[in-house]
């Protein structure tokens, strides 16, 4: 790479404009990939250590051998559909993204591993809203209206308090987590990528409508900040 910044594609959409931009990050002497909604900091190939703990994690809790059927919510940049598709265990993998331009830049082979995404057979790229398919009793995949999955993936918001979008709100209230729950099949599992520490309330309240609730710290090193990080993994059985 010449140049210290580069904008690879810049969209508007629903929530705001989104961007795809390369630039050099001197203080590592690295190439950063990274995805922009406005002027906010969605993700970036710099840390993927959580986004792959959420497949591995979530995939882990679940009981049996084969056949697990998993809804990823989020594309992003690809790092947990990819950890997820690693499993032997996955034999049916769907990917729910609301922006087309993050679609787009996966088939067109702007984010690196868009193509072996799009080309495994086991997985399908959805462009749709996760939140209200989490809604409705179709369920996520347009093919097979209704049916139920072994784990749902989600990697959207930043927390569980603090939402890309302020209509997300609702799917975290008890409500909206127990019709979550009801596209599970029993003993499957929830698993939701934060970008802060666990908090007891949101463990609690899934707790409330789950059959079980827990978290996972996942800590990291930051070499950007020279200090330890620490992001984390809820996950709920149904």
């Amino acid at each position: 790479m010449n140049r210290l910044f580069e904008e690879l594609d810049y969209q508007p959409t629903p929530i705001g404009p989104i961007s795809l931009r390369r630039r050099r990050e001197l203080l590592l002497d690295v190439d950063v990939l990274e995805i922009m909604l406005g002027d906010e900091h969605l993700m970036s190939d710099l840390f993927n250590t959580s986004e792959i703990a959420l497949a591995k994690i979530g995939l882990d809790a679940i009981a049996g051998n084969a056949g697990l059927s998993v809804v990823v919510g989020g594309l992003g940049m690809g790092f947990t559909a990819d950890a997820a598709l690693s499993n032997p265990r996955i034999d049916n993998l769907i990917v729910v993204e609301k922006l087309t331009p993050v679609i787009n830049w996966h088939k067109s082979g702007l984010i690196p591993l868009g193509k072996s995404l799009i080309n495994n057979p086991k997985c399908r790229l959805i462009e749709g809203d996760f939140f209200e398919m989490a809604d409705r009793q179709d369920g996520f995949d347009p093919a097979h209206p209704g049916c139920k999955f072994d784990a749902v993936l989600l990697d959207i918001d930043h927390a569980p308090d603090f939402y890309l979008a302020p209509a997300h709100a609702k799917f975290y209230q008890p409500a909206g987590l127990k019709k979550l729950a009801q596209q599970l099949y029993p003993g499957g599992v929830f698993a939701l990528w934060s970008n802060d520490p666990p908090v007891q309330f949101f463990i609690d309240r899934m707790g409330s409508i789950f059959r079980t609730a827990t978290a996972v710290e996942v800590p990291f090193y930051n070499p950007l900040q020279d200090r330890d990080s620490v992001q984390s993994i809820y996950l709920a059985w149904a």
